[in-house]
């Protein structure tokens, strides 16, 4: 008989859907396995007014395959020109969940993203009056700092001193790559929680180099170290409930991954809680999942928990070669490669 894992639907704290066609292509995949997700808003032009949030969650629900039950969370895109009214606004309005600060230039479609965090104080004050998130991106994006190094001098010139500076403001570090984020996020307050990603759970940066240039294992932070590797799974499977689960799943088409200049991101949403129990089941500690895919972060974002079940089955399958990606193909994260939990 198959081993069986029955768990309250999960959550994704951390999801690009992109818009449009290509949307529709990747939605399902996130609405047959998460009751919600927090959408990010890096679309060209970046969604940054409430407005431009409430046209996009319309577009997304009416994307929703018919008798899934999915929830976006929508957050704002943090430029140096946000006003705090914005965020008065987006709190009062009730389908914002939080804003979303990159760095300019250091990811996709980060290019209107701040240059000078400390131009933001007085919104950021704002936002900790009134209680709404910053989800952080953090890495620097200065030439001169090696790309294995720039979350980690990203806590220190940009997010241990912010973290001082506003200690009332709630902050979401995503998508942690190294040990030093991880021991970062251990010891700030209460108020400053963390996603993790599958990518970072599952493998070292030695993924992105086997047998030849991976360009589907390259995403933004890169796979680091195995001994960032281990930190983050001893975080995740830990119960403590600052981590929580965030896909980052990010669908490129595959010729644009497959690129000289390829862009950074993986798609993972076909498998998004598979993952995450091949490596709790790694590590001895799947009784510990539900609490990180399904209660932590909905009680950090202060949302009530899914009354829903999702049930996984210890079943192999293997994902295809590609996806359907508007008028392209979409390359998911091990495609080709068996994932050993499927949905019942």
């Amino acid at each position: 008989m198959s081993q069986k894992l029955v768990i309250t639907r999960p959550d994704d704290w951390h999801l690009h859907l992109r818009d449009g066609d290509l949307m529709k292509d990747v939605l399902p995949h996130t609405a047959a396995r998460f009751a919600r997700a927090i959408v990010m808003p890096n679309l060209k032009p970046p969604v940054a007014t409430v407005k431009q949030a409430l046209e996009y969650r319309e577009r997304i629900l009416a994307a929703v395959p018919g008798g899934a039950d999915f929830t976006p969370l929508m957050t704002l895109y943090l430029t140096e020109s946000t006003k705090p009214e914005e965020i008065h606004h987006a709190k009062a309005e009730g389908h914002i969940h939080g804003v979303k600060f990159y760095p300019a230039g250091a990811t996709t479609n980060a290019d209107a993203g701040v240059r000078d965090i400390r131009r933001c104080d007085v919104v950021l004050e704002t936002m900790a009056d009134v209680g709404l998130p910053l989800l952080v991106h953090g890495e620097v994006t200065d030439p001169d700092v090696d790309v294995f190094d720039r979350e980690t001098k990203f806590i220190e010139k940009v997010l241990a001193p912010l973290v001082e500076r506003l200690p009332g403001l709630k902050l979401v570090f995503e998508h942690l790559s190294t040990k030093t984020a991880v021991d970062f996020v251990l010891s700030a307050p209460a108020n400053v929680g963390a996603t993790i990603t599958p990518q970072h759970l599952l493998h070292n940066r030695n993924a992105l180099f086997k047998s030849g240039i991976r360009p589907h294992y390259y995403c933004l932070p890169v796979l680091k170290r195995e001994t960032d590797r281990e930190a983050l799974v001893k975080a995740a499977v830990s119960g403590n409930p600052k981590f929580f689960l965030g896909t980052d799943s990010a669908p490129h088409a595959k010729h644009l991954k497959e690129n000289a200049c390829g862009c950074a991101g993986i798609y993972s949403a076909h498998a998004g809680i598979e993952l995450y129990a091949e490596v709790f089941e790694q590590a001895r500690a799947l009784e510990r999942l539900e609490g990180f895919a399904s209660f932590h972060g909905a009680d950090f974002y202060g949302l009530p928990r899914s009354k829903d079940k999702l049930t996984l089955v210890k079943k192999s399958w293997t994902p295809p070669a590609s996806y359907d990606f508007g008028e392209g193909r979409l390359v998911p994260f091990r495609a080709g490669e068996e994932i050993g939990w499927s949905l019942a």
